[in-house]
């Protein structure tokens, strides 16, 4: 799975989310993680090539917000997104299971310095 991340400032309106599908119809993804959307109203959309865009909001002085554009190959796995806070979404899919990176390949322990 590819995950890949997108500082968008703003995508308050319709042309700003038209230039966010051209450019991630440009790279190989499967998901993308948004921040900064800015959006005063929550947005879920399906583009006709398929792919799903999920936008949370920010808050009363229009920072923060997140959202997600998830790949044609992964829309029939969503099972939800859900806005957290105005800095934090959870995107869940079906079938992907949950399992840590790397498991099975002898990795017992992982340690963040």
């Amino acid at each position: 799975m590819t995950v890949c991340t997108f500082n968008a400032r703003t995508l308050a309106s319709e042309a700003f989310i038209e230039d966010l599908m051209m450019q991630a119809r440009k790279i190989r993804y499967d998901v993308i993680g948004l921040t900064e959307t800015r959006r005063h109203r929550p947005l879920n959309a399906t583009f006709n090539t398929g792919e799903e865009l999920f936008l949370g909001t920010c808050d009363s002085r229009g920072v923060g917000g997140v959202g997600v554009v998830v790949n044609t190959n992964l829309v029939m796995n969503i099972d939800s997104f859900e806005q957290l806070t105005t800095r934090i979404g959870r995107l869940r899919l079906r079938g992907c299971g949950s399992q840590p990176p790397y498991a099975g390949r002898g990795v017992t322990r992982w340690r963040v310095p």
